[in-house]
């Protein structure tokens, strides 16, 4: 900061008091290592541990190379709302927002606590259903700031009552959701949903 900048009223040495400087806890420090080591077995991006956590890009990198024995992917991030609301990724994507909004309402935990058991939930449902995995935790996460920002939202099919992501300005009146009216070769995914999308799931 050149000095022309520099706050008045100040003494030469207010850049070194400790009252201006926040001291980071070493507690919430390793509780954030633990969740990006979590994200990055789930194969989060580095963009999104860089977005939820304090934790320096370099220091990241170096815990990113170490968990998944790799460097991250680069590239643009997966920015687009229409994905969520195509037939399949819609069903994974309503199953994974189904299973985050029952677990944020009946259990206190911190925002990406949440995020990463919702997920690991996805995970369990899916296999049981023994279906392929169609939602990345970066696009579940995605999905959770659309919703945030107003873009997306869910609709109850007119047939199951089920809730399913739509987007926000979307007239649904008449919705009936992918599970009900499948596309032709929509094959067996039923199969994973024998009940509504908004049943709870057991925590």
């Amino acid at each position: 900061m050149p000095p022309s900048l520099w706050p008045v009223n100040r003494p030469n040495n207010w850049l070194f008091e400790p009252s201006l400087i926040a001291p980071r806890s070493i507690v919430a420090e390793a509780q954030e290592v633990q969740w990006a080591i979590e994200l990055i077995e789930l194969g989060a991006r580095l963009q999104l541990l860089q977005e939820e956590t304090h934790l320096s890009r370099e220091r990241l990198l170096r815990l990113y190379r170490e968990v998944a024995g790799h460097s991250p992917s680069k590239g643009m991030l997966p920015y687009s709302t229409d994905w969520f609301i195509t037939w399949q990724p819609n069903i994974h994507a309503s199953l994974f927002l189904g299973i985050y909004r029952y677990l944020e309402k009946n259990i206190d935990l911190p925002p990406l606590e949440l995020l990463i058991k919702s997920y690991r939930l996805y995970l369990e449902q899916i296999a049981v259903g023994k279906e392929e995995k169609v939602l990345s935790v970066t696009r579940a996460w995605f999905l959770l700031r659309f919703c945030a920002a107003g873009m997306l939202q869910t609709a109850p099919c007119t047939r199951c009552n089920g809730e399913f992501v739509v987007h926000t300005h979307d007239l649904t009146a008449d919705f009936v959701c992918g599970i009900c009216a499948p596309p032709s070769r929509a094959g067996k995914t039923k199969k994973l949903f024998p009940k509504s999308v908004s049943s709870e799931p057991s925590p």
